[in-house]
C-alpha cells in the first residue's frame, strides 16, 4: 500500500529517499504519538502533537535534491549549543541532513527532544 508520504518521496534519488525515511523513524523514536500530515503538493510532512499547523505541529521534515531538512517550527527558540540549526526566518530553523550519520548526533536528538513539549500541547497520552 502506497502512503502520501511515499508519494511524496517517490520522485527523489533512493539515498534521498532513505534519509528522509530515517529523519522520520527518529521522530517517532522520540516521540512514538506523533501526528503525521502530508502535504504532497509542497512535498512535505508536517508533524506534530496534533494535526494543526499553526499551533500543534513542532517539526516538519522536506527532501531536497541532495539532502533532507529536518525544520523545527519554533526553532530560534530551542536550545541549540552546536549551532545545528539553519535559517533566518522569524521563528523556524532547519538542520540539513547529508548522510544517515547526521540522524545519529545526539544533539539532533535533544532538539527533538525539546520540540516536542515546546509551545505544542501534549499528544494524547502525554501527561
Amino acid at each position: 500500500m502506497t502512503t502520501d508520504f511515499d508519494t511524496i518521496l517517490s520522485t527523489y534519488d533512493p539515498q534521498v529517499q532513505a534519509l528522509a525515511r530515517a529523519a522520520h523513524a527518529l521522530v517517532y523514536d522520540v516521540l512514538p504519538q506523533t501526528v503525521q500530515v502530508d502535504w504532497v503538493r509542497q512535498k512535505n510532512v508536517g508533524l506534530g502533537t496534533g494535526p494543526k499547523k499553526q499551533t500543534e505541529h513542532f517539526a516538519w521534515i522536506q527532501p531536497h535534491k541532495a539532502h533532507v531538512n529536518l525544520g523545527f517550527n519554533y526553532g530560534v527558540e530551542l536550545p541549540d549549543p552546536e549551532g545545528l540549526l539553519e535559517g533566518t526566518g522569524a521563528l523556524f530553523r532547519h538542520v540539513k541532513l547529508r548522510s544517515l550519520d547526521d540522524l545519529q548526533r545526539p544533539a539532533l536528538r535533544a532538539l527533538l527532544e525539546a520540540a516536542t513539549k515546546h509551545r505544542v500541547p501534549p499528544p494524547a497520552g502525554r501527561a
